[in-house]
């Protein structure tokens, strides 16, 4: 698929849109005060093992300790038995100790509250293959479906390390496809240099200590987007444009011809109309052409879809009408994923279909809806239930927690009280007060609300604000309170100073 890169760069952030077939795929974003972590290597230390979760909090320098579980500690291969079943994971106490220094790899951003995921198992990309210097792996990456291809690819990393010397692992990405044999060797060399600074710089720093920083954004996008379907890299700095430029003559000169300068007077982000498709990915609904839409909802267990026929009556019957926009729903969601950036478990519920043939087609639209995502994906059939389970690697956050925060009146819920409950609320409050001080005291209560509440309070409510007042025999006066949110309120006792 044919696609273009568009590069959006400003003092407080930096933006790069992939976009095929003038519709959005994937936003990136960089601000100033979010800066990703992910690929740095951290020279971090042991600050606490956590022996039944089998993971420890290592100390790298960022705000949180990050987080390290056995599993990224040892390679996998070295806990399974010959017959290839797995075996039980040695302890991790076995492996640290508290205040142990070790190089470790941020490959999941700190969300939330959670720090960032670490991994001992280095790996250093270039732009045609990847370096793991702790073991000696050679990998072929799965899209290189030619048999042939991925034997001389063998031979060619094989030849590399003997005539180098060393005995660190490879793998080689998709790009390296059909590359010739100097052009590789001249990659590997690059990662062999830049892992020997790498233990320079472990060598000259102290604890915790960053020991080498993955490429900047805009960089690291034309790296790994660089294929042949790119037709253009559009990028509206002139200072930015240039630092790509020199990237792309050294690294991948085939592609200096498709990196311009964009200095339009209108926006290069306004002129793909990608700020309104941002807008849309931040909203839960998504309209289809068919009429039908789907409820994109993300949760901090997973993510849920719901797709639903919405305006599409169909012409034919019902399950021909269901089948259609489950149809076009498969194709939407793998796009919906990728440009929400949604990761974890992710069920989506289809509208139930009796043709059991119906099924496979929607299946297999979604599947071939996702190979078009660079993303790890793994996939399962319908359950009995009718849902379609999947997962989606997950490496940073959300389009939504990027750009959004949780409610500060709901707490993050969705819902609020309605002024009905408030009410009610109200009213329990001032009888639970009342029947505590008893009948010797005096004064009267002030309810203090929002204007919704008030308005019920006088209208629907009004006839049992009265009978609450005269079975406390007190006086009951509402204010109206513009800075409350729904469900707040305060009952006050104003004593009478002339008794």
């Amino acid at each position: 698929m044919s696609e273009e890169l568009l590069i959006n760069v400003s003092q407080f952030e930096t933006r790069v849109a992939v976009v095929g077939q003038n519709v959005l795929h994937e936003i990136h974003i960089e601000r100033a005060a979010g800066y990703s972590f992910t690929g740095n290597i951290h020279i971090g230390k042991v600050e606490r093992i956590i022996p039944g979760m089998q993971a420890a909090f290592v100390n790298v320098g960022l705000a949180r300790p990050g987080f390290l579980h056995v599993r990224d500690i040892v390679d996998q291969r070295a806990v399974r038995s010959e017959d290839g079943s797995p075996e039980k994971l040695p302890d991790i106490r076995s492996l640290l100790r508290d205040g142990q220094e070790l190089l470790v790899q941020v490959i999941k951003d700190p969300i939330g509250n959670k720090g960032a995921r670490l991994t001992t198992r280095l790996s250093i990309a270039s732009r045609y293959m990847v370096l793991m210097p702790f073991n000696d792996h050679i990998g072929i990456s799965q899209k290189v479906g030619n048999d042939v291809e991925r034997e001389r690819l063998v031979r060619v990393v094989e030849a590399t390390r003997r005539d180098e010397n060393v005995h660190m692992g490879f793998i080689a990405r998709t790009a390296v496809e059909g590359i010739d044999e100097d052009t590789i060797r001249r990659d590997i060399n690059v990662l062999i240099r830049m892992w020997d600074r790498i233990l320079e710089n472990r060598a000259r720093y102290g604890c915790p200590a960053l020991v080498y920083e993955e490429l900047p954004l805009h960089i690291r996008m034309v790296r790994d987007l660089a294929h042949p379907g790119l037709e253009k890299i559009h990028i509206d700095d002139e200072s930015t444009h240039e630092r790509v430029r020199e990237f792309v003559d050294q690294f991948v000169p085939e592609f200096s011809e498709r990196v311009s300068h964009y200095d339009d007077e209108r926006p290069l982000f306004e002129r793909y109309s990608i700020e309104e498709e941002v807008a849309r990915a931040l909203e839960p609904r998504v309209a289809m052409k068919c009429g039908g839409y789907l409820i994109v909802e993300q949760t901090e267990a997973m993510t849920t879809i719901d797709v639903n026929t919405g305006s599409f009556l169909g012409s034919h019957n019902l399950e021909e009408t269901v089948f259609r926009t489950n149809l076009e729903a498969a194709g939407m969601i793998p796009r919906q994923l990728r440009l929400r950036n949604l990761g974890g478990i992710i069920v989506i519920d289809f509208i139930d279909m009796a043709d059991v043939e119906h099924q496979r087609q929607v299946l297999r639209t979604l599947e071939k809806a996702c190979d078009l995502d660079p993303a790890r994906i793994h996939l399962e059939g319908f359950s009995s239930l009718g849902l379609v389970q999947m997962s989606r690697k997950r490496t940073r956050e959300s389009l939504a927690q990027q750009f959004c925060e949780p409610c500060q009146v709901c707490d993050g819920v969705g819902t609020v009280k309605t002024s009905e409950s408030t009410c009610i609320e109200v009213f329990r409050a001032i009888l639970q007060d009342a029947r505590r001080r008893g009948c010797d005291e005096n004064g009267e209560y002030l309810i203090r609300v929002p204007e919704d509440v008030v308005d019920r309070l006088l209208d629907e409510d009004a006839e049992q604000l009265a009978a609450l007042s005269h079975s406390i025999n007190r006086d009951v006066r509402i204010q109206v309170e513009p800075s409350y949110g729904p469900g707040q309120f305060d009952v006050v006792v104003i004593q009478d100073a002339r008794r």
